[in-house]
């Protein structure tokens, strides 16, 4: 089986050479092992980084019999660079793990093991959030258990490392959304799937490329793009104002015909004012947002160009590639 590991990276100047250098000893003890085919291929993708990252998967990719370098054009953001790996990989099975070596690349050969037992998606889940601080394992915990009461089918403490079978790759390919989020997508593919669990560990080396922003960014993105729910809400929110709002009339009537301290016309023209007026405000922000991203959507406007493609090996490094083929054989 031949395998693509999809590796995004954005600014990951300080931790790619550690990257890479776990990588190729793994791919080397997979094929000497004869999991993988002696043509698997490392795909780091470099999503407009700013500094040295993108030099480095070059001479990379000129020395080493795995890698393969593939450079957007411009910053387009993480799920968007993982997808563009996933589309240009061309293993028979695709793994996508972050640069950052906080995914256990231990679990590796468990989710080649799970796919060669039939599951075409094999999920990495993380058994616990000990290196999380307390604010960022109860939000991402809560934002899980969110999702899901809102009816969004996701794997409860998994990102996105995980494997594809190339069916799951080639299913995935046929959806053409422009607000992705790939941790709600994968799970509509459908297919036989396992969960591998694992403990993740603490950045090797460089800065978190997930600031709250983004991470609240990529939260709101999941809530807006895979349910329906708010605007249901909407509806319900609708019907207590409403009722709100005649319990509101009842005793306003009730202070001005059986109360001397009313004044006249305060309640019947305030309090609905204000009451109303910001759930109006709400609601119609709310439905902004659905809106706007129907906008986005009917532009199809494509997720990503490809600057440079180093899918030519050097001599060396084919050279390489003969030699664990024939070993294999």
């Amino acid at each position: 089986m031949r395998l693509s590991i999809v590796v995004p990276c954005y600014n990951e100047e300080a931790v790619l050479g550690e990257t890479l250098a776990r990588l190729g000893r793994l791919l080397e003890e997979l094929c000497e092992a004869g999991q993988i085919a002696a043509d698997s291929e490392l795909v780091f993708v470099d999503d407009g980084s700013r500094d040295r990252t993108w030099a480095l998967i070059e001479a990379a990719s000129r020395s080493s019999p795995w890698v393969r370098g593939l450079k957007l054009s411009r910053n387009r953001g993480h799920q968007q660079a993982v997808l563009a790996g996933l589309m240009l990989a061309r293993g028979d099975a695709t793994i996508s793990v972050d640069a950052d070596l906080q995914d256990d690349l231990g679990a590796i050969p468990a989710m080649l093991k799970a796919h060669a037992g039939g599951a075409e998606i094999v999920y990495g889940v993380r058994k616990r959030r000990d290196t999380d601080t307390f604010f960022k394992r109860a939000t991402a915990e809560g934002y899980y258990r969110l999702l899901a009461r809102l009816g969004v089918e996701i794997v409860f403490n998994h990102a996105d490392y995980r494997l594809l079978g190339r069916r799951a790759v080639e299913a995935l390919r046929e959806y053409r959304e422009v607000n992705l989020f790939l941790r709600g997508v994968i799970p509509q593919l459908g297919f036989t799937t396992a969960q591998v669990y694992y403990d993740r560990a603490e950045r090797f080396a460089g800065e978190s490329k997930y600031p709250l922003s983004k991470m609240l960014g990529l939260a709101w993105q999941g809530v807006t793009s895979f349910s329906t729910m708010p605007l249901r809400l909407i509806t319900s929110l609708g019907l207590l104002i409403s009722l709100a709002s005649f319990g509101i009339t009842l005793w306003a009537l009730w202070v001005r015909l059986f109360s001397d301290s009313s004044v006249p016309g305060w309640a019947s023209t305030v309090v609905p004012i204000y009451l109303l007026g910001g759930i109006q405000l709400l609601c119609i922000g709310i439905i902004g947002e659905y809106l706007a991203k129907t906008y986005v959507e009917t532009k199809r406007r494509p997720l990503f160009h490809i600057e440079h493609d180093t899918a030519a090996v050097s001599t060396a490094g084919g050279a390489r590639v003969q030699d664990l083929a024939r070993q294999q054989a």
